[in-house]
């Protein structure tokens, strides 16, 4: 029974999320990262495509720069990385696709799991439980904030699931361990290399995002909106403040102009908006007319239509701003997700293959949500091809929101993701 499969399988999967949270990584420099997955499914006997093998380099968007990719993959190799599998890495090459193949005829399933943190600096509060329980984040600035740690874990069960029944199953399964989720920028490079081309069936899904009870999920998501995510620079002259004023361009106040703006974009009548500016950094000095300033910023909409108008009006202020204050503005797209659409027939599905689950004790047929996600593209990607995708939650209290100091999930979510995608593998050989 998948029920005892689960049941010996829980330690190791508190051990996977614990040391993975303790060591988190950014989007495209999770060389560790994808290191530990791909030993772990080696030994399993997954056919691995790593790094370059897995990603169209060019359709990456927002790499960090040179110099802290190379500090990362010296850290890597001190960690214990192998050369030869850093060396498909390099350069900010993350991420791994796992292909298992049951050599029996039956449909291809797709499933995704990200594996990237964020910039957050973790709390010690000690009540929160990372810290109490000693697996906080060892690195400065860096958490799982998002619950990838557990995504990265669910993925892993899957695989070990996949691996130790293959007599039962039929058909093919590929396992996208996915780099840089947050800021909508990984994606696009796997499915730019082909990869859900010819997926019949494919399946991904979040820890949280809203507060449900431990055994709850969803087997459907509507409301994600299309994003995309920019850099703005704005280069000017610098001058004395006191002696020559009127000589400098003042950068900071360009950017500023156009933050007030930004927030200033009208609504639209026919649905959602969003935007935001996370991060402005700007001037050397208090008697110095800034030179440079920098800006991350993000547009979302409720529609492919409504996204486009929120870039096109954030693109003209910017641009506006920068002729205001006669400086030079670069605009810099680092990132991308688009509408999510949910296939309904999958439901029914879902409900049936887990009504026999020891952990699912209920599937709502959909929890909206909000947000964006860049499995938009896979799932969009899937569907343009013939084949059938949702996107799903699993339950668990959440006593801060994602990417907050203190995020932290239910540990018990796992054994329910990781049965509820049990009942999907086993169920997708009956589909048929």
């Amino acid at each position: 029974m998948t029920s005892s499969f689960v049941k010996d399988l829980t330690p190791g999967l508190i051990e996977w999320r614990r040391s993975l949270h303790a060591l988190p990584e950014l989007g495209f420099m999770e060389y560790i990262t994808t290191y530990r997955i791909g030993k772990e499914l080696e030994a399993l006997g997954f056919k691995l495509f790593v790094g370059k093998e897995a990603l169209d380099e060019e359709s990456r968007m927002g790499i960090p720069p040179e110099s802290d990719l190379l500090a990362h993959e010296l850290k890597a190799l001190n960690w214990g990385v192998e050369e030869s599998w850093l060396d498909k890495m390099r350069g900010g090459n993350t991420g791994l696709v796992a292909i298992w193949d049951t050599g029996k005829e039956g449909d291809h399933v797709g499933f995704r799991f990200d594996i990237d943190a964020l910039p957050i600096n973790e709390s010690l509060n000690s009540n929160h439980f990372p810290a109490k329980h000693q697996f906080v984040s060892k690195e400065l600035n860096v958490m799982h904030a998002c619950g990838h740690d557990g995504h990265t874990t669910i993925g892993l069960g899957a695989a070990q699931y996949i691996a130790a029944h293959n007599d039962q199953l039929k058909g093919s399964f590929t396992l996208l361990f996915q780099p840089a989720e947050e800021g909508g920028r990984g994606a696009r490079a796997m499915v730019a290399k082909g990869w859900l081309d010819d997926v019949d069936y494919f399946y991904s899904g979040h820890i949280g995002i809203q507060t449900l009870p431990i055994g709850t999920i969803a087997a459907t998501t509507p409301g994600f909106l299309a994003s995309t995510k920019y850099n703005a620079y704005f280069k000017g002259v610098a001058s004395h403040a006191g002696m020559n004023p009127e000589l400098g361009k003042n950068a900071l106040l360009a950017a500023t102009t156009a933050a007030n703006n930004l927030y200033a974009i009208p609504r639209h009548h026919d649905g959602v908006t969003r935007v935001n500016v996370g991060r402005l950094v700007a001037g050397s000095g208090r008697n110095i007319i800034p030179e440079d300033s920098y800006m991350e910023i993000e547009v979302r909409g409720e529609t492919v239509e409504i996204a486009e108008y929120m870039a096109e009006k954030a693109t003209r202020i910017l641009q506006a701003a920068a002729d205001m204050h006669d400086v030079i503005c670069t605009i810099e797209p680092v990132g991308l997700t688009e509408v999510v659409v949910c296939n309904e027939e999958l439901i029914p599905k879902i409900t049936e293959w887990c009504a026999e689950s020891e952990y699912v004790k209920e599937v709502l047929p959909s929890v909206t949500v909000s947000g964006s996600e860049d499995v938009s593209l896979m799932m969009n990607r899937v569907q343009q091809h013939g084949g059938k995708a949702t996107y799903m939650l699993f339950g668990t209290k959440l006593d801060h929101p994602h990417h907050h100091p203190e995020f932290d999930f239910q540990e018990e979510v796992l054994l329910v993701a990781v049965d509820t995608f049990i009942s999907i593998i086993n169920g997708g050989s009956r589909f048929n």
